[in-house]
């Protein structure tokens, strides 16, 4: 591969480490010397919620439909339910509150991993210091545009989820040419239209304020470090305390840093299967309403991985943490619950079928047609879909092309949404979530899903999966006719315009 050097000094990756994390951006936010995330308050609650009263579910259930944010009592309630009537329950209002908030749309991404030079020594992941099984390399710029032009002009994505390591080779000012490289390139497609990448959400580790205000300048969208576990001592225990990330309350405080330096739209998650899932979860729930409270709206997205096969990584096959289908569904079930009106992202870790059965729970966006070894995307033609565990992070459950997933999408009802108007035109942190709250920004977000949707069709789809988009199609803009008859007619001359050959139309 054309990759720079992966080969950095020491001495540099020292004294590059040792300048990175600032205690003044840490203790700024604590209470009196404490974090928000009280691990003996939430073991008590789960504790003291066992057993939940029926009509106590319900009741938490209705505050749920009226899309309000649970407390972490209300949470721990849903955590600790057993009953299969009540979870079924359960489920069907998840269903109910994604689709009130978010319709019928299902928003697709791809991952970009730019590197996997990493200083960490994380017990469970592929890119640990140690592991010399991995080839390292961090991907050129013109690499990075190269793996742009396959992902937008053959694949047809518009929203990418750029993925960055902790290595002084990736530090903000690569982030920064990358992420241009990305946007600058535009290809033409097969009709002869052109496509281009419209957002970056960008997965990093833990940033310095003044870095994250530079990133906000060069146009990121949701910017995500995930907590990986929330309980300190397990935390401690999978990452030792010479590494960076072994200082837990510098990551834990990374959205805050982000949002005060401007950062619209930020993503939190934890990685199922390193603790006890329900304690994660009411971390990821402290955590969500923690940002609400402090800056007036929470999480524009949440995660929630598990933990699959890591090649050269014997803690994975040994931890005791590991989290069932059934538990995965609760686990799920009541995230959408509690933050009803926060975006929740089903990743590739998990397989097909498994997709398919938590999908309808209340996720709003999925990546597909995924790849997540160095310059993989470049090399699909040759290689297909098979993983690389050579430079790869871990492997995924799920390696379906674009087409075929949206394809299963239109066929389950669901219309596969491309749109990036809100984050162009400013709908972003508490205005987008505030419109989401009261159910204008469906609104919008219908129109300009049924023309990106058409765009996708025309200029990617297989003969296939076009004819199942058409009836989809056809069944939205019926809709679109009777709930918004005010606009019916200005939203059919855009789609006219689309079908035409005009690209990037959006309300």
């Amino acid at each position: 591969m054309d990759t720079m050097s992966p080969i950095t000094p020491h001495k540099e990756i020292n004294a590059w480490a040792k300048s990175r994390i600032r205690d003044d951006e840490i203790t700024r936010y604590l209470n009196h010397g404490q974090s928000f995330l009280n691990e003996a308050r939430i073991v008590h609650t789960l504790r003291a919620q066992k057993n939940p009263d029926p009509a106590q579910v319900e009741a938490i259930l209705q505050k749920s439909l009226a899309i309000q944010t649970l407390t972490l009592e209300e949470t721990a309630i849903l955590l600790n339910v057993t009953d299969p009537a009540l979870r079924a329950r359960m489920e069907a209002v998840a269903g109910q509150v994604k689709q009130q908030v978010y319709d019928n749309r299902i928003v697709t991404f791809a991952p970009l991993y730019l590197g996997n030079l990493c200083v960490n020594e994380c017990a469970y992941c592929g890119f640990r210091c140690s592991n010399t099984q991995l080839e390292r390399s961090v991907l050129s710029l013109d690499q990075v545009r190269r793996e742009t032009e396959v992902l937008t002009g053959k694949i047809g994505h518009k929203r990418l989820i750029v993925v960055y390591g902790e290595h002084p080779r990736m530090d903000v000012q690569y982030m920064i040419d990358s992420l241009k490289a990305i946007g600058d390139v535009r290809v033409e497609t097969r009709r002869g239209t052109w496509s281009q990448i419209h957002r970056c959400n960008v997965n990093a580790p833990p940033l310095q304020i003044e870095e994250l205000k530079r990133l906000k300048e060069v146009g990121i969208g949701t910017f995500q470090v995930f907590q990986e576990t929330y309980h300190r001592a397990t935390y401690a225990r999978l990452h030792p305390s010479h590494t960076l990330k072994g200082h837990y309350l510098w990551r834990l405080y990374s959205m805050h840093r982000a949002m005060e330096a401007g950062v619209d739209d930020v993503g939190i998650g934890a990685l199922f299967g390193l603790y006890d899932w329900r304690f994660e979860v009411m971390g990821l729930i402290a955590h969500a309403n923690e940002l609400e409270q402090r800056f007036g709206v929470g999480p524009h997205t949440i995660s929630f991985p598990r933990m699959e096969d890591v090649p050269n990584t014997p803690f994975v096959k040994q931890t005791d943490w590991k989290v069932d289908d059934e538990s995965f569904r609760q686990l799920v079930t009541v995230i959408r619950l509690a933050v009803p009106h926060t975006g929740m992202i089903l990743t590739a870790r998990e397989t097909a079928e498994v997709r398919r059965q938590i999908l309808p729970l209340g996720c709003t966006q999925m990546d597909a047609s995924s790849r997540i070894g160095l310059c993989s995307y470049d090399r699909s033609d040759r290689v297909g879909q098979n993983q690389d565990a050579q430079t790869q992070q871990f492997m995924l459950g799920d390696t379906r092309s674009l087409d075929a997933v949206i394809r299963e999408l239109a066929e389950a009802g669901f219309i596969t949404s491309f749109c990036t108007a809100g984050y162009r035109c400013g709908r972003t942190g508490s205005r987008i979530m505030e419109m989401l709250k009261c159910g204008k920004e469906g609104n919008l977000c219908k129109l300009n899903a049924v023309i990106t949707y058409r765009e996708w069709l025309d200029d990617f789809a297989s003969p296939e999966t076009r004819a199942a988009g058409e009836k989809v199609i056809a069944k939205e803009i019926e809709l679109i006719r009777q709930t918004l008859p005010d606009v019916y007619e200005y939203f059919m001359t855009y789609y006219q315009k689309t079908q035409d050959g005009e690209r990037d139309l959006f309300f």
